[in-house]
Formats: structure tokens, C-alpha cells, sequence
């Protein structure tokens, strides 16, 4: 007796709620809306880049001697014209006195013949000496001085050398691994270079776009065109820099062109070898009808939209996407200034479902967080 009448009130509750559903009709769908805009929007080619340095420096001793002293640490930055590396000078300073000590022979020996010819010429005159003596003692004084330029160029060499015991950085910029410690012994024009110096401010991403953009590169290049970098898709720090080289030749295995962009990296922030998220902006599109980018759905019958209605229900609306730019897709077909679109609720949409508008999306905000 009691479970008939526990079944029974079930089933009138049942009832009663279906009813009450079939009397108050299709639940609202909650989404999120965007209104398409006409906004200014950089036209931008997006690509992936590599960060290389401006300059490379591959310190080498062009002396061979031992390493008595480094005077930086490994990853320091050098000043153009800092010492580096200090080689025992000890036989270098040698040479040169020794090198001077043989010029300052050949100079005195040189004058002396010098003074000599003068006299065997007056002697020739008169008749004094033949001119055989007179020629000989000639070219005894030109061979001295010949010699003594010579000396004169073995001190300035052995000067050169003692200046090289000393090796400063070639280029300001940050060092690399050492590869050689002190007490070892160095040779000249070794194979292996002492440190690597890489220069990072300034410093350049290489990158390569498709050689189809190759003629709107060449058109707005004369603007000095704006390059944005950042560490990853989602990241929204960018950091901004100058196109500055367009390579002569389309690489025909990948049918792309290379490109350089200089950057400041003031802040080091930039570094030898790192991939890049790249966007080359070309110009500024002043009226483009945009939206945000997650309005855009991909299906069977190509991209669309789910527009708003003004009785508040959805239709599904195709679209053309001319581009995208960051957070925005650029309309060029399907939608009018003013049309409202959802960006967050779609799944659950159908044309005519009737919709409740949760809230509004701020498409200035979200294009905002791409720069």
C-alpha cells in the first residue's frame, strides 16, 4: 500500500514538472557578445624567429707565449679596447731591445759610410782615388742604410709583438666560455679561440616570410617598418624594433626571403640563439570591420558567426576572414559595422535558439593585450 502511493506522488511531481517546463518553453542559451567595429588594425605578417648577435669576435693570441693573466670573468661585459688576456712580455721586451740595439749598430754604421762616400767623392775629383774605390765605398754606404731601414722594421715588429702580449677585446659585448686558463701555454692563430665575444645591444632577429610578401615589403619598406617580437603566442610583452635587411634572394628549397630586424636589448633581455614569435608590421588598416578572434568558427560549409537577432535568438552567419591580428579576425564579407556576434557560448547554439547575453566582451581590451 505505501509503495503504490510513494509511486504515485513521484509520478505526479514528474508530471507537474514537465508541464511547468512545456508552459514556460525552451531554455535561453547564457553567451557572451562582441559588437563588430571598424577599428585601426596593423596588417602584419606573422613568422618565427632566431635572435643572432650583431657582431662575433673570436679572441686569438697572434703571439705564442704563456698565459700569466685573465683579467675578466666568463660572461662579463667588455668594453671595445679592455684587456683580456696578458701573455709573459718578458721574451717580447727582449727582442725589441734587442732589435733596437741592432738598429742603433746599422744606423751609426750607416753615417759613417755616409761620410765616407761624401769624401772619396771630393777624392775622385782630383783624382786622389780611382772611381772604382769611390763607387764602392757608395754602395757600402747604401747597403748600411738599407740595413738599418731593415732593423728599423724588425723594432717595429718586435714592438708589435709586445703589444700583442697583451689581447683586448676587438668588440663591446658580452664573453663566452673560457677556453683557455692561466699557465697555459698559447700559440699563435690557434685553431681554438681564447673566448668568443657576442655583441647583444644592439642586437638582430633573423627571420623568414613567405616570398608572396616579398612586393608589400619592398612598398612600405621606405617607413621604416616596425617589427614585434615576444618569447611565445600568449605572451603580450613585445618588444619593438626596425626592419633593416632584405636578403637579395628568395631561397628557392623553402620559396622564402630572409629578413633582419635590429632591436636596442637595452636590458639584455634579448638572447644569442632564442626562438621568437615575429610580426612585421607593414601599415595600418584605418577601417577594418573586426571582431574577436574566437567569434570565428570553422565548419563543413566554411567559417561563420553566430549573429544576434534583434528578437534575441542566434542564426548562424557565414563569413569571409580576410586576416587575422592577434586577438582580432578581419571581417571582409558576411557582417556590417554594429552587428553583434558571440564569442563565448557557441557550442550550444543552433540557428533561432534564443539566447541570454551574460555579458559583454571588450574587443579594444583583448587587440590591447596583443601589444
Amino acid at each position: 500500500m505505501r509503495t503504490a502511493t510513494a509511486a504515485a506522488i513521484l509520478s505526479l511531481l514528474v508530471g507537474l514538472g514537465c508541464s511547468r517546463q512545456r508552459a514556460g518553453g525552451p531554455s535561453k542559451v547564457p553567451v557572451t557578445v562582441a559588437r563588430a567595429d571598424q577599428r585601426a588594425i596593423p596588417y602584419e605578417i606573422i613568422a618565427t624567429g632566431t635572435v643572432e648577435p650583431r657582431q662575433t669576435a673570436a679572441v686569438q693570441s697572434q703571439v705564442t707565449g704563456v698565459l700569466t693573466h685573465v683579467a675578466f670573468r666568463e660572461g662579463d661585459e667588455v668594453a671595445a679596447g679592455q684587456p683580456l688576456f696578458q701573455i709573459d712580455p718578458r721574451p717580447f721586451e727582449a727582442a725589441l731591445e734587442q732589435a733596437r740595439a741592432m738598429l742603433a749598430r746599422d744606423v751609426a754604421q750607416a753615417r759613417n759610410a755616409e761620410l765616407d762616400a761624401r769624401r772619396y767623392a771630393d777624392l775622385v775629383k782630383q783624382d786622389y782615388v780611382t772611381q772604382q774605390d769611390y763607387d764602392s765605398r757608395r754602395a757600402n754606404a747604401e747597403a748600411l742604410r738599407a740595413a738599418a731601414q731593415a732593423d728599423s722594421a724588425a723594432v717595429a715588429n718586435a714592438a708589435l709583438n709586445v703589444e700583442y702580449a697583451a689581447i683586448r677585446a676587438p668588440i663591446a659585448g658580452r664573453t663566452g666560455r673560457l677556453l683557455v686558463r692561466e699557465g697555459n701555454l698559447v700559440r699563435a692563430n690557434a685553431a681554438d679561440p681564447l673566448v668568443v665575444i657576442n655583441q647583444i645591444r644592439p642586437i638582430l632577429v633573423r627571420f623568414a616570410v613567405p616570398e608572396h610578401h616579398l612586393a608589400d615589403i619592398e612598398r612600405y619598406r621606405h617607413n621604416r617598418l616596425p617589427v614585434l617580437v615576444s618569447q611565445s603566442k600568449a605572451d603580450t610583452a613585445f618588444r619593438e624594433g626596425l626592419l633593416t635587411f632584405v636578403d637579395n634572394a628568395v631561397d628557392t628549397a623553402t620559396g622564402t626571403v630572409l629578413l633582419k630586424a635590429e632591436f636596442p636589448n637595452r636590458d639584455g633581455a634579448l638572447w644569442p640563439g632564442e626562438f621568437l614569435n615575429v610580426r612585421l608590421e607593414l601599415y595600418v588598416e584605418e577601417k577594418a570591420l573586426a571582431v574577436p578572434a574566437q567569434a570565428v568558427l570553422t565548419g563543413q560549409q566554411g567559417t561563420y558567426v553566430f549573429a544576434i537577432n534583434a528578437d534575441g535568438t542566434a542564426r548562424q552567419q557565414p563569413v569571409t576572414v580576410e586576416r587575422t591580428a592577434g586577438a582580432y579576425a578581419i571581417i571582409a564579407d558576411g557582417l556590417k559595422p554594429g552587428d553583434e556576434v558571440v564569442t563565448d557560448g557557441q557550442l550550444r547554439l543552433v540557428s533561432g535558439a534564443a539566447v541570454d547575453v551574460k555579458g559583454v566582451a571588450d574587443p579594444a581590451r583583448d587587440a590591447g593585450s596583443d601589444r
